[in-house]
């Protein structure tokens, strides 16, 4: 048997086995002054202030991989425009990426749009008050789901991020790697048994804001202000930092890109990209794999019907998504006219602002073109 496997099955045995209620009897006892702590330390967040079913869906989804000083700003845009299920449902797709812009991962609202048709189709436009029902709704995994059914309809589920992961690898001095699906669900089963029915929500977000503000990812964890490191084993052992166990990501893919900017009176030129793939359906800079030299470029520009007055480097900007790296170079084109092709658009500096939607990939290049436009 592999090590991973003797981990795995040592922690099942520990969780599930003989020790089972040694298990459940730590989280009862962490519960009371976790949950004191909660009430008393928790973030004030908009969703937690009005939790209906539409406000934690959406924030949930929003939180994916975003930080929650960086949602609220959208979340509070997103649901003054778009204030429940029927009118996310109706909204032109263009307006969400728009409400989105700058959050990132853009499937997560087109997934949350067709999970909003289809909970119109067979729910009347509610969230069905169920585990199973809103796991079956797209874009809704295992996380989401028990964070919905826990905190909107008080069902006694869990919802186990990495955040809960964490804490509780901790609690019990783990070594399971915690990207094993079989330790989640091994952790997912034990708070089903052992979690409080009466304030499942506040038990779920109370593990969350412990992770997210004292149970650190990145640094030590403020274990002196841990209102449970007296039964947390990796306190007690004095080695919190060895855990959680988590084996390496494959690297990153390195992929070149040349942007450009090709920019005449009417605005600058802009491509859509295809409906499928990443960045789906969003704005892009016109731009080309690999990294060309003005030469190069200014061949591209003509053979595009497209006469060059002026063509200036840009600084090399980076951007990185889950697996692929954007290594980018830029060049600012300045002509006279532009003939946009089928899936092309000129936009001005109002367009961009209201109209189409540029990812955070171009970041750095669509700061450069609103400083050179503001000087037009």
């Amino acid at each position: 048997m592999t090590r991973e496997g003797k981990i795995v099955m040592a922690f099942s045995e520990f969780a599930a086995g003989q020790n089972n209620m040694e298990a459940e009897r730590k989280i009862a006892v962490i519960t009371e002054p976790l949950l004191e702590w909660y009430h008393l330390s928790a973030r004030k967040m908009p969703w937690r202030s009005e939790p209906s079913p539409y406000r934690v869906w959406l924030s949930e989804i929003m939180l994916q991989q975003t930080r929650v000083e960086a949602v609220i700003p959208y979340f509070l845009r997103f649901v003054q425009a778009i204030p429940d299920i029927p009118s996310l449902a109706a909204a032109p797709e263009e307006q969400l990426h728009k409400l989105w812009e700058g959050l990132g991962y853009y499937s997560r609202v087109r997934n949350l749009q067709k999970a909003a048709k289809q909970v119109m189709e067979r729910y009347d436009g509610m969230l069905p008050p169920s585990y199973e029902l809103l796991l079956d709704l797209c874009g809704i995994g295992p996380y989401t789901a028990g964070a919905i059914a826990s905190i909107a309809f008080g069902i006694p589920v869990p919802a186990v991020d990495g955040n809960v992961l964490r804490v509780l690898s901790r609690i019990f001095a783990s070594e399971a790697d915690i990207s094993a699906a079989t330790v989640k669900k091994e952790y997912q089963e034990l708070l089903c048994q052992a979690m409080p029915q009466d304030q499942p929500g506040d038990f779920n977000q109370a593990l969350m804001e412990l992770g997210a503000t004292v149970c650190l990812p990145n640094g030590a964890p403020k274990c002196e202000s841990c209102p449970i490191a007296l039964e947390c084993m990796g306190y007690q052992q004095g080695n919190s930092m060895l855990y959680p166990v988590k084996s390496e990501k494959k690297p990153r893919r390195i992929e070149r890109k040349t942007i450009l900017l090709i920019c005449a009176p009417q605005g600058v030129l802009l491509h859509q990209r295809q409906a499928s793939g990443l960045l789906a359906g969003l704005w892009e800079f016109t731009n080309l794999d690999g990294h060309l030299n003005e030469q190069e470029v200014k061949d591209y520009l003509r053979s595009r019907g497209i006469q060059e007055e002026v063509i200036e480097p840009l600084k090399p900007a980076k951007h990185i998504f889950t697996h692929i790296e954007w290594q980018m170079i830029g060049y600012y084109v300045k002509c006279s006219d532009i003939y946009p092709a089928f899936d092309e658009a000129v936009a001005d500096t109002a367009a961009l602002e209201q109209i189409y939607t540029v990812p955070n990939a171009f970041a750095a290049y669509k700061k450069e073109l609103s400083s050179r436009m503001k000087k037009h």
